[in-house]
């Protein structure tokens, strides 16, 4: 009976908890809604860069291939990651850590492989 009191009081105090984070959240948008100034001006929707004003287009476009890079650069990264997690931890997975990690390598590889077949890295 006890045990279950405590369970109850546990889970209470994470609903709590998350509730009030919400609430706080709500608050503080709404707050600065409300203390926000919302004043109208002819510059005030100008690019304003370390005191110069800009001359022409400020506009920069860049290639999709940059962006491609860095997502897969970002994915491979955090493969890299996971593999050291797992291999600091080795004994403690076994066998079954083992094929997991391996499942987890070969679904890279065959990313790895699409992202080639369709010539997204060159």
């Amino acid at each position: 009976m006890l045990k279950n009191i405590e369970i109850i009081i546990e889970c209470l105090s994470f609903f709590a908890f998350i509730i009030f984070s919400f609430g706080f959240c709500l608050f503080m948008l709404l707050f600065s809604w409300i203390l926000g100034g919302k004043s109208e001006s002819r510059y005030k929707n100008t690019i304003f860069e370390s005191g110069i004003a800009p001359l022409g287009n400020t506009k920069l476009y860049f290639s999709v291939k940059f962006y491609l890079v860095a997502i897969f650069f970002v994915i491979f990264d955090m493969e890299a990651l996971y593999l050291y997690a797992w291999s600091s931890s080795i004994r403690e997975t076994g066998w079954v850590g083992f094929f997991e990690v391996f499942m987890f390598i070969i679904s890279i590889l065959l990313g790895l492989y699409y992202l080639i077949r369709n010539k997204a890295i060159e």
